[in-house]
């Protein structure tokens, strides 16, 4: 029987590389997504933690500043992967989500279970937003439709995106890079896009079609590491972050969507492994996003923090170094002292 034809892909065409065949993008030595079988037996094996239908934030929502100029550096939570970045004058959003649900139906899938830690309207002039992937709960086309209309910000994103967004939201200004790529932006501010191991779709005929990133921001403030969403891959993108950025004043890293982990594993880190990934890159400080607003997997709603206090306790790092962040909750990051960044895991202190 003849093999069956790979389909075309239909958001990038380039050269093969260490991580593309050419056709399709994969995470080197790792691990593909699951196969439709394990998706329905996670599906239909229940163990799912109830969500309440609506879980307040603490904190109320924020109004930011116009701008933090210098070396200060801002942090406020909008909720699950967006954040609002504020540094060297510059108003940066990472995966910005502000729709109802994170799902290609406006009247079904996971629905937000708190407001926007930011009114869209309170948000301050936004120059630069970055989008690591195609995943409904990072790349939301109504809330860039929005940013266009009212900020016109650039948008840095993985090859392939840009086919995507650009198709919903003509005209935006869309840089698209591949990983190990450096962008210049204004004085003394750079990105460099950085690999994490996960994978992407929309749908079901358009799997690993479009790469998945990191960033790294470069500020005269420090560098602020943006891991996207990534599994934790034996720490091997943490040690090269290492490598490649000697650590981080600022380290923003997922902790939730981690249940059951014999299918969330390769693509979802738990809390524990966030905090070995915090160690591993040398990040003074970290906050922890993708949890608790869109109900994706298993685990209980409050789990997350509970189990990444737990996790800092065990390796001897301050809590108050790697904060769960809530909706509205804002973070003046402090700077990088002597001795504020935790010793790698396998260390002597």
């Amino acid at each position: 029987m003849a093999a069956r034809k790979r389909a075309a892909n239909r958001y990038y065409s380039g050269p093969p590389s260490d991580h593309f065949d050419g056709t399709l993008f994969f995470n080197p030595d790792g691990k593909p997504p699951g196969r439709f079988s394990d998706l329905l037996k996670w599906q239909l094996g229940g163990e799912r933690a109830k969500w309440p239908a609506a879980n307040p934030s603490p904190f109320p929502q924020a109004k930011p500043a116009e701008q933090i100029d210098g070396s200060g550096l801002r942090l406020t939570m909008v909720g699950h992967s967006s954040l609002l970045i504020q540094t060297a004058g510059l108003n940066i959003l990472t995966d910005p989500v502000w729709s109802r649900r994170v799902s290609p139906l406006s009247f079904a899938g996971p629905k937000r279970v708190n407001p926007p830690g930011i009114a869209f309207s309170n948000l301050p002039p936004i120059d630069l937003v970055l989008v690591s992937h195609n995943h409904y709960d990072h790349l939301d086309l109504a809330t860039l439709k929005r940013l266009k209309a009212k900020h016109d910000p650039l948008v840095l994103t993985p090859l392939g995106n840009d086919a995507i967004i650009d198709d919903v939201v003509p005209g935006m200004r869309l840089s698209v890079h591949d990983w190990g790529e450096r962008i210049d932006i204004g004085k003394d501010v750079a990105v460099h896009v950085e690999p994490v191991h996960h994978w992407s779709a929309r749908g079901t005929r358009d799997r690993r079609m479009a790469l998945w990133a990191g960033f790294v921001v470069e500020t005269p403030g420090g560098k602020v590491y943006f891991a996207g969403d990534t599994g934790f891959h034996d720490g091997a993108n943490y040690r090269l972050m290492a490598e490649r950025h000697g650590g981080f004043r600022l380290a923003i890293l997922p902790i939730g969507a981690y249940e059951p982990r014999w299918f969330m594993a390769p693509h979802h880190q738990n809390p524990e492994e966030a905090v070995q990934g915090m160690l591993l890159c040398n990040a003074a400080h970290a906050a922890g996003c993708h949890w608790g607003t869109f109900r994706l997997t298993n685990e209980p709603i409050d789990e997350p923090a509970r189990k990444l206090g737990e996790a800092l306790d065990d390796q001897n790092v301050a809590r108050e170094r790697f904060r769960a962040l809530r909706p509205g909750e804002v973070w003046d990051v402090p700077a990088i002292q002597t001795g504020d960044r935790p010793r790698a895991i396998g260390t002597q202190a």
